[in-house]
């Protein structure tokens, strides 16, 4: 079996490695090309790039899908399958018709829910208790190929956006060549989306962390746990940015107007929500460490009672 392989975070690395370890021949795989994780700093190979390299496996990060040496170089090559997984480009239709059996994506949602490129992050915002993968056929469109097949988890109640993309990453992982198996052997059904059913999840944006007091508290902790890690989380004080590491509900705290602090010690720092309040206990100002709410007593009481 011959494969193309595009993807590019973590989660994506996960199923390459699999795939690899499982006796799948990985023709060339495909990744986002190198970008600064911060001003100033050194440019950083994506988590696939780093492990197509640790595999010793063919690698290109291609700025345009559409140059001529890139179309020469893979029409060159004799695939049955592209397999792509949180790539991040949009897929050229001449690199879809490609391979002999098909262009296969594993989304992350169960489809066709979630179409787009935040499932995890709004499968957790929006409070769901169950989510999953979707292996499907690729088309021009995204992510309205037919699906040839659908697992699904449970979503804990505790669960954030590292905990839950693991799970799924894993989840996809252990079935992908068992899917491509079954393709060659012609032990699949494609079943059409039910494109009625469909809802669309965007890129997410940095600003999307800033937290909304007029919100529930509810609302606040599903978005501080579908957003930990990246964008992260994030209030405004005086004009100063103040990112939340670690937070839990009080629902004790009734009174007041939603962005009011209502208390600080060194158990937390309560800000008055839509319903009740949140209590945070862990931290960080621009540029400096992480400091839990005892700290922040001690040090900047004053700057949060004025």
């Amino acid at each position: 079996m011959n494969v193309i392989f595009a993807g590019t975070p973590a989660s994506s690395a996960k199923i390459l490695k699999k795939m690899h370890s499982d006796g799948i021949n990985i023709k060339l795989v495909i990744s986002q090309p190198d970008k600064r994780s911060k001003r100033g700093s050194k440019e950083e190979s994506s988590d696939v790039s780093k492990e197509a390299n640790e595999l010793g496996l063919d690698l290109i990060k291609p700025i345009d899908l559409n140059s001529k040496e890139l179309k020469k170089l893979i029409l060159s090559l004799n695939i049955d399958f592209l397999v792509v997984s949180a790539y991040g480009k949009i897929i050229p239709e001449w690199l879809l018709n490609h391979p002999t059996k098909l262009a296969l994506n594993v989304h992350f949602s169960l489809l066709p829910k979630y179409r787009g490129a935040s499932p995890i992050q709004s499968v957790l915002v929006n409070g769901d208790n169950e989510t999953g993968i979707s292996f499907m056929e690729m088309n021009q469109f995204m992510d309205e190929g037919d699906i040839i097949k659908m697992l699904s988890i449970k979503i804990d109640e505790n669960e954030n956006k590292a905990t839950l993309e693991n799970k799924l990453s894993d989840l996809a992982a252990n079935n992908i060549t068992e899917v491509l198996y079954n393709i060659i052997e012609n032990k699949f059904r494609l079943s059409p989306q039910e494109n009625g059913q469909a809802s669309y999840c965007s890129k997410i944006h940095k600003t999307d962390g800033e937290i909304n007091f007029e919100d529930s508290s509810e609302v606040i902790l599903r978005k501080f746990n579908a957003y930990k890690g990246w964008p992260g989380t994030y209030f405004l004080h005086h004009n100063i940015i103040i990112k939340v590491h670690e937070m839990h509900i009080d629902n004790n705290m009734n009174d007041g107007v939603p962005g009011t602090i209502l208390e600080i010690n060194k158990d937390g720092i309560t800000i008055k929500t839509s319903n009740s309040a949140i209590v945070i206990t862990y931290i960080q100002f621009p540029n400096k460490k992480i400091i839990s709410s005892a700290d922040a007593f001690n040090s900047y009481l004053e700057f949060f009672t004025n």
